[in-house]
């Protein structure tokens, strides 16, 4: 079979990538031949896949979420278009999994063409390898304004005839007018793809929402296959930073007498924010994001995350006196970790003709390293090992390298090849590696050694924390939550025969002027 589905939103984080990711593990437990699709993602969360060609390319993280849900490593494919944004008007476009062009509004309608092929080609393909692809969409199908060269909503759906569900976040409230909107926005041939509903993130007394589901279904002739309930526990690889709150996950006791706080400062263009995660499934580590300065006082590690526009976020950081606040946290010999662009900015100089085009400008000359900005784009998964020779992987995606470093600067690890990678001094640390701790036992070290320099001696790390064992938990989780509220025989009869016939239209649809031909 060559089965597929299509799950729209009615908003961002209504729920899609989430709700993807739970039917795809549910189908690969069927033991289906499942994978996923996202054609175009907005996002500075990206993970490092190796291609064809054996070079290393970038997808969404969502999209490598969505594949371990399915047993699958990542494929480029699984979303074929990227947009990292680097500032309010412009994006850094990524096709089939390598940095093509800078774009503004303007020019991306020129670009589009291009970009919709490439993602119509990967979908075709996946479709001839899998048994079913489950596609995200991305925002909502019924930004009209976007919809005349739309290829990952209703265009995708038209292209590939793909039945469509709805999920609306009921915590946001509103999802009843705004289901309904949805589908009375769009024109007759895109609403004749929506199939139905799914609520997220419901609390409380189900009888309560039911007179709302029945009328939903009365005046739509759409049924709502499920309603999933609130779950704390899935937070785990987020698509955008703004999709966490201030606190990550739920922090469990402390394995010892005394909690780790870590505030994490949640730059403006914050990439790969998902580094932090690892951190938090540890009992009696407190992660926080914030943007206060008298945040970072009160912590014992403050870390600098990735950042999509390094020389811009330095910027803020001196303007919002979140700078001062890091150099008085290091000067009272508190424990700092920057990551890629945050690493960049601990140095004494960044030089990007590149990125921002600014030239040299000071960095918070917190480690004695210049670093400088290549037009090639570093892009390339990672291994080696760290303190006392404990194995770390991770990936690296970066267009800034250190071109000039102090002799017996200590790196922070050290790859296969035995060359020295990040920094050390004091208690600072930096490192260009994404994703390294998510190997647990450098996550231990580390930990171990923050809360040292903080001074937090009752602080323990436990013993067999798993960072894997977690994503996986929350994986099933999903696949869980699938199984157990949503019609999951109605939703395989859509997968198997496509789109139901004869689904009515939900005046008023679109001006005439915005009805789309059919692909």
């Amino acid at each position: 079979m060559s089965g597929g589905l299509l799950v729209a939103g009615t908003t961002s984080d209504a729920g899609k990538s989430v709700l993807t990711a739970g039917i795809c593990r549910w189908l690969h437990r069927q033991g289906v031949k499942v994978a996923p699709y996202k054609a175009q993602n907005m996002s500075n969360n990206s993970a490092v896949v190796v291609g064809p060609d054996g070079r290393g390319g970038e997808i969404g993280r969502a999209q490598a979420m969505q594949a371990a849900a399915c047993g699958l490593a990542p494929d480029l494919r699984f979303n074929p278009v990227l947009l990292k944004p680097g500032s309010d008007l412009a994006s850094q476009v990524v096709l089939l999994g390598e940095a093509v062009d800078t774009i503004t509004a303007g020019t991306f309608r020129q670009l589009r063409p291009r970009l919709a092929e490439t993602a119509y080609a990967a979908l075709a393909e996946l479709r001839e390898a899998y048994d079913v692809v489950i596609c995200e969409g991305a925002g909502s199908p019924a930004e009209i304004n976007l919809r005349a060269g739309d290829y990952v909503n209703m265009g995708l759906a038209r292209h590939a005839n793909l039945p469509t569900i709805v999920v609306g976040d009921i915590d946001r409230g509103g999802v009843f007018a705004s289901m309904f909107g949805t589908v009375a926005l769009l024109d007759p041939a895109d609403q004749a793809l929506i199939a139905g509903f799914v609520i997220n993130k419901f609390r409380g007394d189900r009888g309560l929402l039911q007179p709302g589901l029945d009328m939903l279904g009365q005046v739509t002739g759409r049924p709502t296959y499920g309603v999933l309930p609130w779950a704390l526990d899935l937070w785990l690889d987020a698509e955008d930073s703004l999709a966490y709150g201030r606190v990550l996950g739920r922090p469990a006791a402390p394995h010892g007498s005394e909690w780790l706080d870590v505030a994490v400062v949640r730059l403006p263009r914050i990439s790969n924010a998902t580094d932090v995660e690892a951190l938090a499934t540890e009992p009696g580590v407190r992660v926080r994001l914030t943007i206060e300065p008298a945040e970072l006082a009160a912590a014992d590690l403050v870390v600098l995350p990735g950042s999509k526009s390094t020389v811009a976020d330095l910027r803020w950081l001196r303007d919002t006196g979140l700078a001062d606040a890091v150099a008085t946290h290091v000067a009272a010999g508190k424990p700092l970790l920057g990551i890629c662009g945050g690493f960049q900015m601990l140095g004494r100089a960044i030089h990007d003709p590149v990125e921002s085009r600014q030239g040299s400008v000071p960095g918070l000359g917190l480690l004695p390293i210049d670093i400088t900005f290549d037009p090639r784009k570093t892009v390339r998964q990672s291994a080696g090992t760290g303190h006392g020779g404990v194995p770390v992987r991770g990936y690296e995606i970066h267009h800034g390298y250190v071109s000039q470093a102090d002799p017996g600067l200590t790196p922070l690890l050290a790859g296969e090849d035995g060359v020295g990678e990040g920094a050390v001094l004091g208690a600072v640390h930096g490192t260009h590696w994404h994703g390294a701790f998510e190997s647990d036992g450098f996550r231990r070290w580390f930990l171990t050694e923050a809360a040292r320099l903080a001074g937090r001696s009752g602080f323990r790390v436990a013993p067999a924390t798993s960072f894997a064992a977690a994503r996986e938990r929350s994986l099933d989780l999903l696949g869980d939550l699938v199984e157990e509220h949503l019609d999951t025989d109605a939703l395989w009869r859509l997968i198997e025969a496509g789109p139901p016939a004869n689904l009515p239209f939900i005046p008023p649809g679109p001006p005439p002027a915005t009805t789309q031909p059919r692909h």
